[in-house]
C-alpha cells in the first residue's frame, strides 16, 4: 500500500459500458421501503453487476458512499484509493469500502491488463457489525479469498435474482445471499495465508491430532518465535495453540464417539491421550458432559 505517484496513469471515469456486463441497480425508493421493514432493515442489496475486462473502469467518490461496496477481483488487475492511499488489487482479491464514512476513495482497472469484477453494494444496520468483525477498515480494505468460485457464485445469484425482479421477497432472499457473502469475506480474512507460518502451524496440528506438541518446537518448525505463534493463534482463533490443538483432538473425538462402536479408552488413545480418565476429563471440561453421556445423547 502507497501513496499515489505523478507518474501513474491519470483517471477515467467510466462507471458502465462493457461488453457483456451484467449490471442491476435497485429503484431507490424500493430501497427506502426495504430499509424500513423486518429483514431488509438489517441488509438490503442495492446495486449489483459484473464487469468482465472492464477496459478504463474506474470511479471516484469525494465523499465516499452510503452503501458499502464489495468487489472480488477474478481476474486483470486493477486498484484501490482510500483517504489518498492507493493499493494495487490482483486476481483473488476482494475489495471492501466500508459505507457511510465521508471518506473520499477511488478505484479503477490497470490498462495493460484490465481486471474482471463481481461487485455489490449493500446497505443496512448488520453490515457495519459484519465488517467490523472481518477487521475491515478504510486501512484495510483488501481480502486475499481462499474459495474464489464460491463467492463468485453468490454474487452471481444475486444479480440473477434482482435481474428477475426487485419485489419484496426477492430482497430478503438476496439479503440472505448478502449476509453469507459477508461473512465468507470475514472467514477469508481470518484464515491465514497458505504457506504462511500459520497456516503450517494450522496444517501440522491436523496431522497430529494423536500426538503431542511443545509451543516452541512449532514455532521453530514454521519459523517464528513462540510469543510471535501465540499471537497468530490468538488473532486467528480466539486461543492460544495448545487450545486449537486440543479443539481439534476434541472433535475427532466427538467424530469418533458418534460414528464408531470403539471404547472410551480407544477414543482417548486415537487423540493421544493414553490415559482414559485424563481424556474423560478434557471431554467434560470441553462439552460439560462426560464422553459416555455424550455418546448417549439423541442426535440428528
Amino acid at each position: 500500500m502507497h501513496g499515489r505517484s505523478d507518474s501513474e496513469e491519470p483517471m477515467v471515469e467510466r462507471a458502465t459500458g462493457f461488453d457483456h456486463q451484467r449490471l442491476v441497480v435497485v429503484p431507490r425508493p424500493l430501497i427506502r421501503d426495504a430499509l424500513s421493514r423486518p429483514v431488509t432493515r438489517r441488509m438490503v442489496v442495492t446495486d449489483a453487476g459484473f464487469f468482465p475486462r472492464a477496459e478504463s473502469h474506474g470511479r471516484r467518490r469525494p465523499s465516499g458512499a452510503p452503501e458499502t461496496i464489495v468487489m472480488l477481483c477474478v481476474a486483470g488487475s486493477g486498484w484501490v484509493e482510500v483517504g489518498g492511499v492507493r493499493s494495487q488489487v490482483e486476481k483473488g482479491t476482494a475489495v471492501v469500502l466500508p459505507g457511510n464514512t465521508g471518506t473520499p476513495h477511488a478505484y479503477g482497472a490497470l490498462a495493460q491488463n484490465p481486471w474482471t469484477i463481481w461487485w455489490c453494494h449493500v446497505r443496512g444496520t448488520d453490515v457495519p457489525e459484519i465488517i467490523g468483525e472481518a477487521g475491515i477498515s478504510e486501512e484495510r480494505p483488501l481480502i486475499g479469498l481462499v474459495a474464489v468460485d464460491r463467492l463468485t457464485a453468490i454474487l452471481d445469484e444475486i444479480v440473477t435474482d434482482l435481474e428477475r425482479d426487485q419485489s419484496p421477497a426477492r430482497l430478503i432472499a438476496t439479503s440472505g445471499l448478502a449476509w453469507r457473502l459477508l461473512t465468507l469475506l470475514a472467514v477469508d480474512r481470518r484464515s491465514p495465508e497458505r504457506g504462511a507460518p500459520l497456516e503450517q502451524a494450522m496444517r501440522f496440528l491436523e496431522e497430529r491430532i494423536d500426538g503431542s506438541i511443545r509451543v516452541p518446537d512449532l514455532a521453530a518448525l514454521v519459523g517464528v518465535s513462540s510469543s510471535q505463534l501465540s499471537k497468530l493463534f490468538r488473532e486467528a482463533t480466539g486461543g492460544g495453540v495448545l487450545a486449537h490443538h486440543l479443539a481439534l483432538k476434541m472433535a475427532r473425538a466427538r467424530l469418533l464417539l458418534d460414528t464408531t462402536v470403539l471404547s472410551v479408552a480407544q477414543v482417548g488413545r486415537a487423540i493421544g491421550m493414553d490415559d482414559q480418565f485424563y481424556f474423560s476429563r478434557q471431554f467434560r471440561r470441553v462439552h460439560g458432559l462426560s464422553p459416555t453421556a455424550y455418546r448417549a445423547e439423541r442426535k440428528g
